[in-house]
Formats: structure tokens, sequence, C-alpha cells
């Protein structure tokens, strides 16, 4: 016998309609370049519709994709409503990744149009020639703000909504259609493509914007720091309609006094971001001898905030830090530190360092390498293993790689341990991935490129600790020939973004391997940590 509950489908339109019938008259101010925006969620719907209805028009529906290359921007809010509002599935490609790799993922989902804004304009230009599939580009940018340039097709984002009706209705879909496309980093190898479902989505975001969570509510405000190309910009966009929270969009802008002056002027109380975005700000407070307003909780992500910093919000400014995992595969949260405001500061800053626990609707487990189930004992590590309701069962377009194991459990690819009460504690990662300011960069490109140099043999590539950006990469090299490191940081410059180059580079006769020859990467931390590599272990954050 079933139920006597209606059966409606968990839509993101139904997010965003929710938050225009009932918080209608909350606000979504935007700062970025050249413009100064302030509307609610009223008007975000409207012209979300509107949007919506224009795409519609243009033969855009279920099945179809559309992509976005942009930064945190109202116009950017309009479209993630309005594509997956009629079915559509919009690929938030990443502006942060190296260019072939941006190439490639939209190359690889292949669709026609890509909407664009103006602080990514370059970027499209340099990409232009390599897209197999685009043919039209839309500036997300004021009225009448076209600017010149190469691209073959640019037409105006505020023309084609203006063909679209304001009173378009949401389409009923089925809620496990596909609706949001995000690859990852490709740091070992090429970027893998994961398919978000409006159901999986919803439920995301009512069970991390919940009370051992975010704890969100309409007295809070948001400042959307996390690009919307990172798993769906942390669930934010969702946040805010669905909880009634404020929302401020700052476009890609990090600048610790900008940021401080959103966060004061729009009672900014819930910050999300990676733990750069805090230390910076935490410098920008003690230099200026400046409080945080009505800032009570930092969500901190990407990498493992420093104790230090969790500690100084806590104790100066009463702002606690709740740190979270998750990745790509499991759109974004697994896990949270819920601290209680009633903890003492010293157990406050003990359940902080975690990983936290699962929210609801997502579990987690660890396996030794033969995938035997390892006890929740907080001594054994493990192979890290995740399972819910916002977990991939696969990658998109790639049924070939093995991301599940047999009993439906998706692979991290992280080594950790569990408490008994269910607490993660992340050990290592399986993959030689560095993670500097919450970006990731892949060591193999790296020693990729810096292998391409004729004096080079072999390379590798590992992290050093940095107290500003966690993680920086150490280049250690086996030379063919006479070469110096400001010639090797040239000829990187030329083949991997800027913010990728080492920070220093070690010179070694040899490099070691392992039994099957593969790079001893272990040997390496090793050799820096005994000071065989002729750098300090640690970086300091005056050798930027």
């Amino acid at each position: 016998m079933q139920g006597l509950n209606q059966d409606l489908p968990l839509l993101l339109s139904s997010i965003l309609e929710h938050g225009a019938t009932t918080f209608g008259d909350v606000a979504v101010v935007g700062r970025y370049a050249g413009e100064d925006m302030d509307y609610n969620y009223r008007r975000l719907e409207v012209r979300a519709r509107q949007l919506a209805s224009a795409l519609r028009q243009q033969g855009y529906g279920p099945d179809r994709f559309v992509g976005s290359l942009a930064w945190n921007t109202h116009r950017h809010l309009e479209l993630i409503y309005a594509a997956t509002g009629i079915g559509t599935v919009l690929h938030t490609a990443n502006p942060r990744l190296p260019p072939a790799q941006i190439a490639y993922a939209i190359n690889f989902t292949g669709y026609r149009t890509l909407f664009i804004d103006p602080d990514t304009l370059v970027l499209a230009e340099q990409l232009a020639p390599q897209l197999e599939t685009v043919r039209r580009y839309v500036m997300m940018a004021p009225p009448s703000t076209l600017p010149p340039t190469s691209l073959p097709e640019l037409l105006s984002y505020e023309d084609l909504l203006a063909d679209g009706a304001p009173g378009f209705a949401w389409p009923v879909l089925d809620e496990r259609s596909a609706c949001l496309l995000c690859f990852t980093s490709g740091t070992t190898g090429l970027p893998k493509g994961v398919l978000y479902s409006h159901r999986g989505t919803v439920l995301n975001a009512l069970s991390t914007g919940g009370g051992n969570a975010w704890g969100l509510s309409a007295d809070d405000a948001i400042i959307a720091i996390p690009g919307f190309f990172h798993c769906n910009g942390w669930a934010v966009p969702f946040f805010g309609p669905m909880y009634g929270a404020r929302l401020v969009l700052p476009g890609r802008r990090t600048e610790s006094a900008f940021l401080h002056r959103l966060i004061v002027e729009h009672g900014i109380t819930v910050a999300p971001g990676v733990p750069t975005i805090f230390l910076d700000l935490l410098r920008h407070c003690r230099e200026t001898e400046a409080g945080l307003g009505r800032l009570n909780r930092l969500f901190s992500g990407g990498t493992a905030p420093p104790l230090a910093m969790m500690e100084a919000y806590l104790r100066d400014y009463g702002v606690r830090t709740i740190h979270g995992w998750g990745m790509t595969e499991t759109t974004s949260g697994v896990t949270m530190s819920f601290a209680s405001r009633d903890l003492p500061a010293d157990a406050a800053l003990a359940a902080m360092r975690t990983q936290g626990k699962p929210m609801f609707g997502a579990a987690i487990r660890i396996a030794d390498e033969n995938g035997n189930v390892l006890p929740r004992d907080g001594v054994t590590p493990g192979h890290l293993q995740v399972r819910g309701h916002w977990s991939a069962a696969g990658y998109f377009r790639q049924p070939e790689v093995e991301a599940m194991t047999e009993d439906g459990w998706l692979q991290t690819g992280d080594v950790a341990k569990i408490d008994p009460d269910n607490t993660l504690h992340l050990v290592d990662r399986s993959k030689d991935v560095i993670k500097s300011g919450g970006e990731w960069i892949s060591s193999q490109e790296l020693e990729t490129a810096a292998a391409a140099h004729p004096a080079v043999r072999e390379a590798a590539v590992i992290a050093i600790p940095h107290p500003r950006w966690q993680e920086r990469p150490l280049l250690i090299v086996a030379t063919a020939g006479p070469v110096t490191e400001q010639e090797l940081l040239a000829h990187l410059a030329s083949l991997v973004p800027k913010w990728w180059l080492p920070d220093a580079v070690s010179f070694v006769e040899e490099l070691p391997h392992g039994a099957t020859g593969k790079l001893a990467k272990q040997v390496l931390r090793q050799w820096l940590a005994e000071g065989r590599l002729g750098v300090p272990p640690v970086v300091s954050a005056t050798a930027q």
C-alpha cells in the first residue's frame, strides 16, 4: 500500500519559485567590474523565466547542452536557473583551468552556445579556434556594451533576454534528469565530467544547508566566493532562495579589502571559501584593526584550514570555521565539522580540525586494498568510499572508467580514518595532486612540461607546505646538461598557468624509483624533510 502524499518532482526551478514567492523582497546584490546591481529573488525569477523562454525559442530543452565560462554574477545565476529550468544541461566551465583542459571539456560535451562575461572575453578569444562545436557566444554584460572582438558571433545577453516572455511557465521535468555538468580538474589525466541530476542537487542543498552543516535561515546573508564552476558554487546559488538568505555576488574578485568591505556593508553572516581567502582576510583585519561585522561562520573547503587561522577567527572575532569535505563527484559537501556555539573554545577547535560527520543523505566508509571494509576505530587508515543521493554513479560518457565498487560505493581516491562516532579524518590523497589555495595543480602535467626542456633528463614534482597557500609545487630534476632554475621557470611559463610555476627547483643526480619503475615520491618527500633537496621543508610566506 502506498501513502497518500502528493508526488512533486524535486527541480531547481522549484527552489527559485519558492524564493520568489516566499522571500521575494530579499536582496540579491552584485558588485563587479563596471556594474553594481541590486535586485531581489522576485526579479531574479522574472528574468530567469524570460531567459528560459528565449532559450526555448532557440530550440533548447531536454537533452541539450549549453555552456558558461563566467564568474559569480547575477546573469550567470539567472542562466543556471533558466537553462536547467527547461531541461537543458548547463556546463559551467572553469576559467582557472589550463586552456587546453577547458577546450577539451567543451569539445567533449559538444554544444553550440557559450555564455561568457567581460572578464572571460580574452580567454574565450584564445579558446575559440580550438572549440570544435561552439558557433555562438553570448556576452553576459549590461545592455549596449558589446566590445570589439575576434569571436565569430557575439550576441548580447540582454538582447537575447528581451526576446523571452517574463510569464513563461516552468515545465514539469523528471527529477532524475540531468541539470548541471562539472568537470574534474584533470590532475591525473584529462578532466572527467560529473553530471548532476535535479533530484540530487536539490537534496544536497537541503541537507548541506541544514542545522548540522551551514545552519542557514532568513537571518543570514551569504557572500558567494566559490566559483559557480566549483561543485555548483558549493550550492550557494540554491541556498539563497531556498532558505531566504541574502546573496552577495562579488564576480571574480577576492582581494581582502574588497571582500571585507562587502562583508561589513552587507551584513554578511556566512562566508564560504578556501583557506587562502580567509588567511588573507585575517591578515587584512589585523593590519587595519577592523572587525568583521555580523560575520559569524566560515565554511572552509578545498584543503584543510590551518589551526592557527581557525583559532584566531574564533578567539579574536567570534567566528567559527566549519570545515567540510566533498569533491566534484559528490556535488558539493559530504561531511561537515559542525561545532556548536555552546562549546568551549578548545572543544570547538578540536571539532573544527576534523573533516566532520556525514550529513543526512550521505554515507562514508573505508576499505583495504582488496575492498574489505575496515573498522571505524579512529586508528585504521583505508581508502575512502562514499555513497548517497548526490554522489556520482559514474562519469559522463566514460563508462569505461571504473568509479564504483561492486556494491555501489564511489571510490574517492583519498585515504582516511573514521572514528567510532563516524567522524572523518583525511590522512592523505592517493593521487599526487597539489592543492594551492584550494585550486588543484597537476604534478604530472608539470613534470611533463619540465621534461620537454632539452636539459632535463627526468622531472618530479611534490608539494611543499606553505603558510598561506597550504601547498606549493617543488620541481626536482635530474639534468642531461647545464640549465639554471631561472631557465627552467621561463620554459614552464610558456606551458602552464603562471600560478602553477614551482616555488623552487632542486637539482639531483638521480631520481628514486620504485620496484615497478615509477617515481618514488615518498622518498622525495623524505629527502625534503631531511634537507637533502636544498630547500626548506616549509616555504615561507615571503618567498612568493
